[in-house]
């Protein structure tokens, strides 16, 4: 079976499809090492297609309750479903395959996973907008959706949602691993050598490329810092460092989550008031800093207890393309005896 899998991450830049020839018996196709004996899988193909700016800018304002109207949400749910289906055929042509079955994500608005009081219940809630309805129709196969409202449903935080799938292309008998995606947000999965699912350990680290993005768009005017090269050249402001670390979200214990809620537009604007009089460049450094020591400090407390437990860092998501972000994650990470490796190694391409 082809299937199709459509994700927009928390970065909120643009639809990612991964196209893959996916079948239950050991011969139907390649396993990267690692993977899970019953399931077999071929990667065909990868694209990534941006947002318009202005679909982007909808998008960002659309996470905003003061800047939204009940008609833009709707009618930006229809939009989006109409995106990810332009961007699934544009796929299909690029990689001569028709997909029988697509899975969409949708684009997260909103993510709270605690529980907090609402009208006389506690609820936890996050809600995704990409009409499956739409994508269905437009492509002619049936469409699976609302995978973070389902997790929850079921007692789950809603993220991260990619642990099982770590478990099954990442255990390995001999050899422990934690396998990292830096996205918009951070999340870790942690499997030890010979691991049971129920052994495994999943949670949120805090800002992924978020934070750095965000300060580097509003200092330089640039979406991201490519290759890391602004980071490069900055010096990271220690100080900053140690009083976000004492931030409520890197203080629970996980089980928990992340998103805009912890990390968006009121968190950078604190986090640029603290960098003061810094460089540009400083700033930049020092936001990359940030997400390496959450990730360090969560591998630390919480997964790296015992010594020799793992082996191995995988690393997956846009973070991965940072060289400078890399560097500094090799540098803590050699203390805790962990060597990184990208996921690129195992036949799965970061950006995939």
């Amino acid at each position: 079976m082809i299937v199709a899998g459509v994700m927009s991450g928390t970065s909120a830049d643009g639809i990612n499809v991964a196209l893959l020839r996916v079948s239950d018996r050991a011969g139907g196709g390649a396993r990267p090492r690692g993977i899970h004996q019953s399931i077999s899988f071929q990667l065909i193909g990868h694209a990534q297609y941006l947002y318009p700016k202005r679909v982007r800018s909808a998008v960002l304002a659309s996470m905003n309750a003061a800047r939204a109207s009940v008609a833009d949400l709707a009618r930006l749910n229809f939009l989006l479903g109409e995106l990810y289906s332009d961007g699934v055929l544009a796929a299909q042509r690029k990689f001569r395959v028709k997909a029988e079955l697509v899975g969409c994500h949708g684009q997260t608005l909103y993510h709270q996973g605690e529980a907090a009081p609402f009208l006389g219940r506690r609820i936890a809630v996050t809600w995704q907008t990409g009409e499956g309805a739409v994508i269905a129709a437009r492509l002619g196969v049936p469409a699976v959706t609302d995978f973070r409202p389902a997790d929850m449903a079921g007692g789950g935080k809603g993220a991260p949602l990619v642990p099982f799938l770590d478990y099954l292309l990442y255990r390995d008998q001999r050899v422990g691993r934690v396998v990292q995606n830096i996205g918009g947000i951070a999340n870790l999965t942690a499997i030890p050598a010979r691991a049971t699912a129920a052994q495994v350990i999943a949670f949120d680290t805090g800002p992924g490329n978020m934070v750095i993005d965000a300060v580097t768009e509003r200092l330089f005017g640039k979406p991201y810092d490519r290759g890391g090269k602004i980071a490069a050249s900055g010096r990271v402001r220690e100080d900053v460092i140690r009083h976000f670390m004492r931030a409520p979200f890197f203080q629970r214990k996980p089980p928990k989550t992340a998103g805009r809620e912890e990390f968006g537009r009121e968190f950078v604007r604190e986090f640029l008031r603290r960098c003061g009089s810094a460089a540009k460049q400083d700033c930049v450094a020092t936001a990359t800093a940030l997400t390496v020591n959450s990730i360090v400090d969560a591998v630390r407390r919480f997964v790296a207890k015992r010594p020799g437990t793992y082996q191995e860092f995988v690393v997956s998501g846009g973070g991965a393309k940072n060289p400078t972000l890399l560097t500094m994650l090799g540098n803590r990470l050699g203390a805790l005896g962990l060597a990184i490796r990208l996921s690129d190694e195992f036949g799965l391409p970061s950006e995939a």
